[in-house]
């Protein structure tokens, strides 16, 4: 089994040879991977981490379901039947061991536990923006959730006992009437492959699949956010709309031409012009637009909150990313828990390390500006800093 880390953070895998073949990739380097097979086509790596084994007992794992700030699903079939439980999960509500056909589901393991945060920083050669989390997926023999598509990349690790896979293009997008899951109504599989601890099965979006447990196992899965043109307008908008400060003599609407009118109902077309500059204004500001989709990627899930910390970094000590804190920057900004803020010079250069190595020892903090420096001393304060 791997050992994993225990106490001190481990510096993720930022600054890594993107030409350099990886056995976690099957021998392909991240660049011919993402090149070769992300968004296009599966790809099968046995023994991708040899020796790998659970993050956590099984009865862990359960007492996490129990917790009301973790997100867990129990997905139970019987015959053609099935059913969908969401947590909060006591052990109670789960079935005996022994019971065939059940699963449970536990997302965001790496918010909860630095060995899932480390198992997740392994995929750090795709942009930490489209990264979300790393579900553990617990099920008794003949458990599974039914053939069904995702609609963004996964890598799925077998960490303990066996799962077959049956994988092919869908034929028919169609889900099952009447069920609380989305099952497809037909799945014709191309691939079928028996996964044993180790291995690691990549799928791009919208391939069909369909794991099924042989004895009881654990699927560890790599999930990419993915977001839609309407979720992304909705956030950005209500960031932009949020953001918006009239100046001190700001031009009203007005309609000094406006003649006497017998259907007042009917809204005027001038009015309709005046507001649909007023959006297009807002709209016309990149450094705005930017900046709320940074604070928008960088925002911590519902189920996340920060235990506080100490008022100032001890002076020779690392500073690291709390696994539950997320760092992006653009050209312009630095975004960190949903908080932007305007960077430039050497504070950039080195604030941007702290974000893609998430970790600043004392030696670069010296260099930084003492409105940098105040910044870090505030985020340790808040937690979302820590201190090694």
């Amino acid at each position: 089994m791997i050992a994993w880390p225990a106490g001190r953070p481990v510096r993720d895998n930022a600054g890594m040879d993107l030409h350099k073949p990886l056995p976690l990739l099957g021998g392909l380097s991240p660049a011919s991977f993402m090149r070769r097979h992300w968004q296009k086509k599966p790809l099968l790596v046995r023994q991708a981490l040899p020796g790998v084994g659970a993050p956590l007992p099984r009865a862990e794992l359960f007492a996490l379901a129990a917790r009301d700030d973790v997100e867990s699903r129990l997905v139970q079939r019987r015959g053609d039947g099935w059913s969908l439980r969401h947590g909060p999960l006591p052990r109670r509500a789960l079935p005996p061991l022994s019971q065939p056909g059940w699963t449970l589901l536990v997302q965001g393991l790496d918010l909860h536990l630095q060995a899932a945060h480390e198992l997740l920083a392994r995929f750090r050669f795709v942009p930490g923006a489209r990264l979300d989390d790393l579900m553990l997926s617990y099920a008794s023999d003949d458990g599974g959730v039914g053939p069904h598509l995702d609609s963004y990349d996964v890598f799925l690790l077998q960490v303990h006992g066996k799962r077959r896979w049956r994988v092919g293009r869908p034929a028919d997008a169609a889900f099952v009437d009447g069920l609380p899951l989305k099952i497809l109504r037909r799945f014709e599989p191309e691939h079928e492959w028996l996964l044993e601890p180790g291995d690691l099965l990549y799928l791009p979006p919208r391939w069909a699949h369909d794991g099924v447990a042989e004895g009881e196992c654990m699927t560890a899965s790599v999930g990419f956010r993915a977001p839609g043109p309407s979720e992304l307008a909705r956030e950005l908008l209500t960031r932009l709309a949020e953001g918006l400060e009239p100046p001190p003599q700001e031009a009203l609407y007005r309609d000094a031409g406006q003649q006497a009118t017998a259907t007042p109902g009917q809204v005027p077309a001038a009015l309709q012009t005046f507001a649909d500059k007023a959006v297009k204004a807002a709209l016309r500001d990149p450094p705005a637009l930017a900046r709320a989709l940074g604070e928008w990627l960088s925002e911590p899930k519902a189920q996340v909150w920060f235990e506080p910390g100490r008022a100032t970094a001890a002076p020779g000590a690392t500073l690291w990313l709390d696994r539950r804190t997320r760092m992006f920057y653009d050209a312009r900004h630095l975004f960190i828990n949903g908080e932007a803020f305007r960077i430039g010079g050497r504070d950039a250069q080195l604030l941007r390390r702290l974000a893609d190595q998430r970790r600043l020892g004392p030696a670069e903090r010296a260099r930084l500006s003492d409105d940098a420096r105040q910044a870090l001393d505030d985020w340790l304060a808040a937690g979302w800093l820590q201190e090694a």
